[in-house]
């Protein structure tokens, strides 16, 4: 009986021998892997119990397609071997679609923008991308560098009203306009300076600066005979209400073929321009540092008027500087992420380091 027993086995397995004779050589060997990985799975069960590893279920996936995998499945259920190809297969779409997305910012521009965030205090993302793009040619978005800018507290300027009527006359009238205004300020000593402002309003150029400590209405039109040539293009200057502007100032200044235009009461807004550069002044400038003297405070502010004419860029001219200086590198052929070959940035410190300028220079 039990020599009946081992006969029937061995022409069973001869049967089976039989039939893989038709079967392709690699899915022989396909099914030889399969089984073997299931056997040295077995054997370290037997010594550490532990779950399949990603290589090892990846392996048997990719096997099962070769051969029928059925009847040699022995270690799980078929339901988690398919389990584990449908996993596969979405892992590899996840990297068969992963965006392609634009070109990564280079790890110099990253380190230049943090500079320049950290060095310059109150430059916000749109004041650093027109640097960039103005004077050193590096085409990058206001929101890539806020990306890339560190942390730090600040709150974006609020919301203005003006009439359309006036601003479509400034605007269309921009290059023959000049608007002036005055700007208080405290010295160390508690004593007030009065500082004396008339821009360009096309050009945001700051034509004339000056400061005293008693502003009469002598002293102001002497201002604008400083600042106003006896060639000029001027038809208008804006003013306020104030009465160092008396009626005696207005005639002088008509004389002169400049006409000037009062603001509406209680309406700063109508001399948005100067107003802005008054801001400005205080908010880059003189929010930093307390004058000590009359003369320091001159000093300060005429330094300020050439950075604020010949290197800070300014949103309204696209940016641009109201002074732009030559060799520039040209816009349209600028690269976008990359400072040009055979040039490096040079940076000048200005109010003592509380801005700076950035410009292109040949590398040595």
């Amino acid at each position: 009986m039990h020599l009946l027993l081992i006969l029937s086995h061995v022409v069973l397995d001869a049967f089976a021998f039989v039939r893989t004779l038709p079967r392709s050589q690699s899915a022989l060997a396909a099914e030889n892997l399969f089984l073997r990985k299931q056997l040295l799975f077995f054997v370290e069960r037997e010594q550490t119990p532990h779950r399949t590893d990603n290589a090892t279920r990846f392996t048997m996936a990719a096997l099962a397609r070769v051969f029928d995998w059925k009847n040699a499945l022995i270690v799980v259920k078929p339901d988690t071997l398919i389990r584990w190809h449908r996993k596969g297969f979405r892992l590899f779409w996840r990297w068969k679609s992963r965006p392609k997305g634009r070109p990564p910012v280079p790890e110099e521009l990253k380190k230049l923008i943090v500079e320049m965030a950290l060095a310059n205090v109150g430059w916000g993302e749109e004041r650093i991308a027109h640097e960039l793009r103005v004077k050193i040619g590096i085409r990058v978005s206001a929101r890539t560098v806020r990306k890339y800018m560190p942390n730090r507290d600040g709150g974006g300027p609020g919301a203005r009203h003006s009439s359309q009527r006036w601003s479509t006359f400034v605007r269309n009238h921009a290059k023959a306009i000049v608007a002036a205004d005055f700007l208080t300020v405290v010295t160390a000593k508690f004593q007030f300076l009065y500082v004396f402002v008339v821009m360009e309003v096309g050009t945001r150029k700051i034509r004339h600066i000056n400061l005293t400590a008693h502003p009469t209405a002598e002293w102001t039109l002497q201002q604008f005979r400083e600042a106003i040539p006896c060639e000029h293009d001027y038809r208008y200057v804006i003013v306020d209400r104030d009465g160092k502007y008396s009626d005696d100032l207005r005639r002088s200044v008509r004389a002169m073929g400049v006409r000037p235009l009062r603001t509406p009461r209680m309406a700063p807004q109508a001399n948005a321009y100067c107003e802005r550069l008054l801001g400005t002044t205080r908010r880059e400038c003189l929010d930093y540092l307390i004058p000590l003297s009359e003369i320091h405070l001159r000093r300060v502010l005429v330094e300020w008027r050439d950075y604020y004419n010949r290197a800070r860029p300014h949103s309204s001219l696209g940016p641009n500087v109201p002074e732009p200086a030559c060799g520039l590198p040209a816009d349209p052929a600028s690269p976008r992420h990359f400072i040009p070959t055979g040039f490096r940035v040079v940076t000048t410190p200005v109010l003592g380091g509380l801005h700076h300028d950035y410009r292109l220079a040949r590398a040595a």
